[in-house]
């Protein structure tokens, strides 16, 4: 490595004053390290000199100065990223703060979320010497800040201490820059600078608010639009931008009525590879903009365009600002869609759901499984009807939910049964235990071009449709008993007999996990007439002759059908069950017809095997619970509509949600 460098740098027994003089403070840096450390040879000492002097020759130096003046072009610089530090913020995403050194100067920043891989996966590390491909400078709050959108690591460098004794960059007014001697280390507090630092001249303040400067690759993109800004980047203090980003959702044209007088509104979501926000349009701008604004389409949007901070009671973006289009406002349809993102999901799974608050806003996916009827619904406080239609989604987490859309989305409906949806900016309410409302600011896509989508495809076809399906109501305190119930609220046998479950006039549902311990053998199976869809009981008039009184039919044999009462248990007690044919041939493996020839053959020892077998197996049975008059007396009749045997990965996540619930440590046994 020694002999690779002679031919380009000093070497340290070299009397070359200027580079002794130059590498000065690298040299005593790297010496101090190496005599704390105690474990560098000289000739290891030799080594780690001339990699941080190779990486201090690859910075690109100055360039932050020149970044922070906007008055040149800085292609790919390489900086060496000296701190990194999470940001502390009252919202959820996970953001980071970085300090980047170019051996000169030293600039704060802070990387996009796409980029938070680099830190999470230990890419990014302190010390790291990295090239800029993509980024922006702004001034916010007597700082100078490095947004970054992309990086490379220059692997070959390692981890470094810090190279040079770089500078803050302070600004002073009137277009010049100067620089202030850096502190004993670069400090994580006041990343946007010290209260004290904020009290500068108003003149100042105004030249502080100057236009980003965006460079993608090195260079501006945008072509006759000028700059392309990233909507992550636009802030009150931004002039003279241009966003380039895909309409994702567009709202109806609302209209308010005051004393002060009457207007319109729309909004419209708009969303580029960095983020998303927000726009409304008022009274000319809906004229100006609402038919030109296509969802699923790419515009360009420049100023003059107000940002300001988000009114997050209508808005389910996580953007602090929203735009609001102005009289000159320039919007202009994009042919090139390349490089802007179709719709950015962050789903929640329904098995989620009960972790999440109510009034949250999040984004879901899965297949839909029911759709109720158009209803209509008067508002308690403006007292105009609204339409409304219950859907109800399934996923591969074990979870069903209802989710309700309203308006012209519930008027067109006509999405078919097991078509994926996806769902952006879906209200959480605790209305039934969790249930789900389509904001007027979301959207829904049916059958996404999207990986999650897919999945539950697959997985629907080959073993979704087939599943039993919980809901969040057995979760929270409502019970639902005398409202009906929910026909797929899980509950053990103790909960059935203590909720009085078909007690009174109303059909209760409810489904529970038990398993069979007895089936009673006697009077097992009716005969059934054979005319389709009849299944009613016939009547042997004669020998060979079989009656139907319903469809007026004699049949020379009957088809005999299950009618079965079973016994089953779980760890709170156990119930007898009514089963019908589908619910038999499913537990005893056979039809009804050809146990009752066994048994007509005398063949009673394999007739008993066939009963014990259908033994000691678990199922989810979905029952009904209803009161039935049997010899003058009343009692509560089970009846099971359909079984499932145990799908073992939806138990074993609905056991690992229980286990979440208790809080356990990290170090405990149970891994979730």
């Amino acid at each position: 490595m020694v002999a690779r460098h002679v031919g380009t740098y000093p070497t340290l027994a070299s009397p070359n004053a200027s580079f002794e003089k130059d590498q000065a403070p690298l040299i005593e840096q790297t010496s101090q390290t190496s005599s704390s450390s105690g474990t560098l040879t000289p000739d290891s000492q030799q080594s780690e000199l001339f990699r941080m002097a190779d990486a201090a020759n690859a910075l690109t130096q100055g360039c932050l100065l020149q970044i922070s003046q906007k008055n040149s072009e800085v292609e790919q610089p390489i900086l060496q990223c000296v701190q990194i530090k999470p940001m502390n913020s009252n919202r959820d995403q996970e953001r980071y703060r970085v300090v980047m050194n170019d051996s000169i100067n030293f600039m704060q920043g802070m990387l996009t979320q796409q980029m938070n891989f680099m830190v999470n996966e230990q890419k990014l590390k302190k010390g790291s010497i990295v090239r800029l491909t993509q980024f922006t400078s702004n001034f916010v709050k007597d700082k100078h800040i490095l947004v970054i959108l992309g990086l490379d690591i220059l692997e070959e460098y390692g981890e470094l201490e810090k190279i040079g004794q770089p500078v803050a960059i302070e600004y002073k007014g009137e277009g010049s820059e100067e620089v202030k001697p850096q502190p004993g280390n670069i400090a994580g507090d006041g990343f946007y600078g010290n209260k004290a630092q904020q009290t500068q001249p108003q003149q100042v303040k105004q030249e502080q608010q100057r236009s980003l400067v965006t460079r993608t690759n090195g260079s501006a993109a945008g072509g006759s639009h000028g700059a392309i800004y990233p909507i992550e980047s636009l802030s009150p203090y931004a002039h003279k931008w241009t966003i380039k980003a895909r309409c994702t959702s567009k709202s109806d044209i609302k209209t308010w009525h005051k004393a002060t007088g009457e207007g319109k509104l729309f909004s419209a979501n708009f969303l580029d590879e960095s983020s998303e926000i927000r726009a409304t349009g008022f009274n000319d701008a809906v004229d100006q903009w609402y038919d030109v604004l296509q969802e699923g389409s790419v515009y360009y949007i420049s100023s003059p365009c107000k940002v300001q901070l988000a009114k997050k009671q209508f808005s389910n973006l996580p953007n602090d600002y929203e735009l609001t289009f102005e009289r000159d406002t320039v919007v202009e349809k994009a042919e090139d869609a390349e490089g802007v993102p179709q719709v950015s999901f962050n789903f929640t799974s329904l098995a989620d759901l009960q972790s999440v608050e109510k009034d949250n806003t999040i984004d879901c996916i899965g297949v839909l499984s029911d759709v109720g009827e158009l209803s209509e619904i008067t508002s308690k406080t403006t007292n105009k009807p609204f339409n409304k239609r219950e859907l109800t989604l399934v996923d591969n987490t074990g979870y069903n939910v209802r989710l309700t859309v309203w308006g012209k989305t519930a008027q067109s409906f006509d999405t078919s049964l097991e078509s994926v949806l996806a769902f952006k900016g879906v209200k959480v309410s605790d209305f039934g235990g969790r249930s789900l409302s389509l904001l007027s600011s979301g959207s829904m896509t049916v059958d996404p071009d999207i990986e999650q989508a897919y999945q539950l495809k697959g997985w629907y076809s080959a073993s979704g449709r087939n599943e039993q399906f919980q809901t969040h109501a057995n979760t929270m305190s409502v019970v639902g008993a005398t409202s009906g119930g929910d026909r797929n609220a899980t509950k053990t046998i103790g909960q059935v007999r203590d909720e009085n479950l078909g007690m009174t006039d109303d059909t209760d549902w409810f489904s529970i996990k038990a398993t069979v311990i007895y089936v009673k053998s006697e009077n097992f199976a009716y005969p059934a007439c054979l005319s389709e869809n009849c299944n009613k009981k016939v009547v042997e008039t004669d020998p060979g002759q079989w009656r139907c009184e319903k469809c007026d039919k004699t049949w020379d044999r009957p088809e005999y059908r299950y009618i079965m009462s079973v016994n089953v248990s779980d760890h709170t007690g156990q119930i007898w069950l009514s089963c019908f044919d589908e619910t038999g041939k499913q537990m005893m493996g056979m039809s009804a017809n050809d146990v009752w020839a066994m048994k007509e053959e005398g063949d009673d020892e394999k007739v008993g095997e066939v009963f014990q077998d259908a033994t000691c197996r678990t199922y989810i049975f979905r029952c009904k619970a209803k009161m039935d008059n049997f010899q003058d007396q009343q009692r509560v009749r089970y009846q099971v509509q359909a079984a499932q045997p145990l799908n073992f990965a939806v138990e074993a996540n609905k056991l690992a949600k229980v286990i979440e619930q208790y809080s356990i440590n990290s170090d405990s046994l149970f891994v979730s």
